[in-house]
């Protein structure tokens, strides 16, 4: 019984033994193949080809997926092309399948000149970072590096102005707000105590208004109870009191008889004397 088993597990060493040596030679073929299609597209690629070069370099990622110059050099034709998301993914899909670090140093390298086109700094430093991880000699990354890290330091300070002028706009617009209603109320105010003064003016005048009427119906009463009196006094008195360079009854009466007796005189006279001549006539001074 022991013999059997010890039979079966040697059967099955060696069936997984050669199972592993199958698959291995799969794929060393599939890895050959796919790399005589990465020499077919890099070929095409240099006679400015394009589209043979993408079909062969698809072909070649497609038969083996440890080929990582095929999916890195595709991604560079893309890069070439200003395709950069196509770029970006092929140069990732390579960094991932790559086994040597000097393979993953290039993938990353260039994910990092994607991010420099796209602007996005931040990403573009941690994946500089990542490529010097895996080769720190490299000069032009670390240069790289530096400049996406002072590209940063710029887009940062320049977002900080724009949000600081942002918040100051805001604080302005909220104080001219407030002043704006504070004015407007001043302005309440003010309107309400114009009315209330108007007010109290229009009941002063009215008020004087009454009391001057009740003392012009006063005035006038009192006037007219004083005008009936005065009149009858000056009635009285301009019966008893002549007018002036005007004679009494009596006294016309005495100039006349004083005139008569002068009058009679001098006829008497004129008679005595017989003197003939005009008769003189005599006027009245009145």
């Amino acid at each position: 019984m022991n013999k059997i088993s010890t039979v079966a597990l040697l059967f099955f060493v060696c069936l997984s033994s050669f199972a592993q040596e199958v698959d291995k030679k799969e794929k060393e073929k599939a890895l050959r193949s796919s790399t005589n299609y990465t020499w077919d597209a890099n070929k095409a690629l240099s006679e400015d080809n394009f589209i043979a070069a993408e079909v062969d370099y698809r072909k070649a990622i497609s038969k083996s997926s440890d080929n990582s110059a095929a999916p890195y050099n595709l991604g560079n034709a893309y890069y070439k092309n200003e395709t950069y998301n196509e770029a970006f993914g092929r140069f990732k899909e390579a960094g991932e399948v790559s086994t040597s670090k000097a393979d993953k140093h290039k993938a990353y390298h260039n994910m990092g000149n994607v991010f420099m086109k796209r602007k996005d700094y931040a990403k573009a430093v941690e994946t500089y970072k990542e490529a010097l991880r895996n080769d720190p000699s490299d000069e032009e990354t670390r240069y790289n590096l530096a400049l996406a890290k002072e590209l940063l330091k710029k887009d940062q300070d320049e977002n900080k102005q724009d949000q600081d002028d942002k918040d100051k706009d805001k604080d302005d617009k909220e104080e001219n707000k407030d002043q704006d209603q504070k004015d407007e109320g001043d302005n309440e105010d003010k309107k309400d105590q114009g009315e209330d003064g108007d007010k109290g003016d229009e009941g002063d005048k009215d008020e004087e208004k009454k009391d001057q009427n009740k003392d012009g119906e006063g005035d006038n009463e009192a006037d007219q109870k004083k005008k009936p009196e005065q009149g009858e006094g000056d009635n009285e008195q301009n019966q008893q009191q002549p007018k002036p360079n005007q004679l009494s009854k009596q006294q016309v009466e005495n100039l006349l008889r004083a005139m008569q007796n002068a009058e009679k005189k001098v006829q008497d006279k004129i008679d005595a004397k017989k003197v003939k001549g005009a008769k003189i006539k005599t006027e009245k001074d009145w």
